[in-house]
């Protein structure tokens, strides 16, 4: 069809069958995946929504993994300099520093200069 025939049908809602109907999603959100699951309409849908839910999930997982690292790297941290990790961020507390636990990880990983001095500060 030419360009100007196809503006006569502007109006007619022209479906090409991929969208994954009531989610908003299409099937190109299954692409790369492996077999029926990239081009059978149900089970892309189901595949699709499961990885959404996944991700959903390991969202959180992600920020938890991190702060366990954190938590490692201060104690590691800590311990070199003769303090227990809870006895460190009780006295950090106590002291009013208003450190993360990012930023003192960070410390203790890369600058242990800076980290010995908060350690000092502390005792």
């Amino acid at each position: 069809m030419k360009e100007n025939e196809l503006k006569k049908f502007s109006k007619v809602a022209i479906n090409s069958g991929s969208e994954i109907h009531g989610t908003g999603l299409n099937r190109t959100d299954a692409k790369g995946y492996f077999g029926r699951r990239k081009n059978v309409h149900t089970i892309a849908k189901n595949a699709v929504e499961k990885g959404l839910q996944y991700a959903y999930r390991d969202r959180k997982n992600k920020k938890r993994s991190f702060r366990a690292l954190w938590i490692q790297r201060i104690n590691a941290g800590a311990r070199s300099y003769g303090m227990s990790y809870s006895k460190f961020i009780g006295k950090i507390h106590a002291n009013g520093i208003e450190l993360n636990r990012k930023v003192l990880a960070d410390l203790a990983m890369n600058h242990p200069n800076a980290f010995k001095a908060v350690v000092d500060k502390v005792k």
